[in-house]
């Protein structure tokens, strides 16, 4: 799954998060430092421009050049590493390359959350009849919008195209890598539909996952300091009252209570999944055989098949009716959570329409991110099933010993060819 396309995956994995992590800390305690006192900041007393110009800002340009020489650094040492990995340019460099166009994503967000400040602050006016608001104070302001908005979209159609070939890529790499080994293989149940429509999902499953989590990780590098730097709004919250950089803490709070809750009721799901797809391929398989052989897909095997897939269903639904009550639970309370822990702050009248805006959407930014778990589980659960069952490929060209789902598999079609053997004529 991951050896017949990226070079050496768990060290290269590994590597990935180490260089990660090393260059977040590297950049916070040493290199943010020394861009400043060599003058790459903004001027005192100088919000961040809520247009186009943002990516012009000298602290921004210094760090895009950081952030580049990284990526370059990896992909260099890696090209180095795996000289002849066939798929090196796919594997690492279009990797590197979908990590710096959701970077640039996470930056138009930033652009978007410092436009809703004078946009909204304006609304506000505009509806207490203050003087000197024109209809074009509101047109030049969403003329910007939609310079920024366009920018958005043209990056990401460009950016899906890219993607979809880069999931071809790494699914033809899987199946040139099985189809290599197709003689240990073809015995295991279902191996066509594996090779054929499993390395398709994996890929682009885990690709999604994976454009997921580095925007969350993203997200929250971007936005953590902007949320704190909104904490100063916020000094006190309903029940527990005042607390420092309270934003913050509540955005931790709210999103492990949801990430756990879901994780809990959750735990049974990708087995089951599992086992839904081992039915449906028994009972498919079976109707396959009844299509050129007389004697396969009669009225009771079918029947029994079909109870298996029957039985498998109904428990699924039963497990999803519990996970969905604490699913939509969380996430309709998820909606009134910030708004209620604000009441005392706009009661108070700290705030402006402006900011609230700010601090909602970087609240929603921080704790989203910190929610990969709730937002990815239902495909979380999806892929675990597929890499259970090529789980079994792997197994077959290792030489190793098969799931015990599919050694049960391998036994009754045992059972069943003696049988056919033993038939008399």
């Amino acid at each position: 799954m991951f050896h017949s396309f990226f070079p050496r995956p768990k060290l290269f994995f590994i590597s990935a998060a180490v260089w990660a992590l090393i260059t977040i800390l590297a950049w916070y305690f040493v290199f943010a430092g020394i861009g400043s006192r060599a003058g790459f900041i903004l001027p005192e007393g100088t919000s961040e421009p809520y247009d186009l110009t943002y990516f012009l800002v000298p602290s921004n340009l210094y760090f895009y050049a950081y952030f580049a020489s990284c990526l370059l650094l990896f992909g260099a040492a890696w090209s180095f590493l795996a000289k002849h990995n066939p798929w090196i340019v796919w594997s690492v460099w279009g990797s590197l390359l979908i990590i710096a166009v959701t970077y640039f994503s996470v930056q138009i967000s930033v652009i978007f959350n410092n436009w809703r400040r004078p946009f909204f602050d304006l609304m506000q006016n505009a509806l207490e009849k203050k003087p000197g608001i024109t209809e074009g104070d509101f047109y030049s302001l969403m003329l910007i919008f939609a310079q920024v908005a366009f920018l958005s979209m043209f990056v990401s159609i460009l950016t899906d195209f890219f993607t979809s070939h880069y999931i071809f890529r790494w699914r033809t790499a899987m199946n040139n890598f099985y189809m290599s080994n197709w003689e240990k293989l073809r015995h295991i149940e279902g191996a066509s539909q594996r090779v054929q429509e499993d390395t398709m999902r994996f890929s682009a499953t885990l690709e999604g996952l994976g454009i997921s989590l580095i925007n969350s990780v993203m997200t929250l590098v971007v936005f953590l300091p902007i949320l704190l730097g909104m904490s100063g709004y916020v000094s006190e919250i309903p029940i527990i009252g005042e607390i420092p950089h309270a934003l913050f803490w509540m955005a931790i709070f709210w999103s492990l209570f949801g990430t756990v809750l879901l994780a809990t009721v959750g735990m049974k799901l990708p087995g089951l999944n599992f086992r839904n797809q081992r039915v449906e391929a028994a009972y498919r398989k079976e109707l396959v055989y009844g299509e050129d052989h007389a004697d396969r897909a009669q009225p009771a095997t079918v029947k029994e098949l079909y109870a298996n897939v029957r039985k498998n269903y109904f428990r699924l639904y039963w497990h999803y009716l519990y996970f969905n009550i604490a699913r939509y639970f969380y996430l309709q309370a998820d909606g009134l959570f910030l708004l209620f822990m604000l009441v005392p702050t706009i009661v108070a009248g700290k705030i402006t329409m402006g900011i609230w805006q700010q601090i909602a959407t970087a609240f929603g930014q921080v704790s989203n991110s910190l929610q990969y778990l709730i937002s990815s589980w239902t495909t979380i659960i999806e892929l675990l099933s597929i890499h259970k069952r090529l789980k079994a490929f792997e197994a077959a060209i290792d030489g190793g010993p098969l799931p015990e789902i599919d050694q049960r598999y391998l036994e009754r079609e045992a059972e069943g060819g003696e049988m056919a053997a033993n038939k008399p004529t």
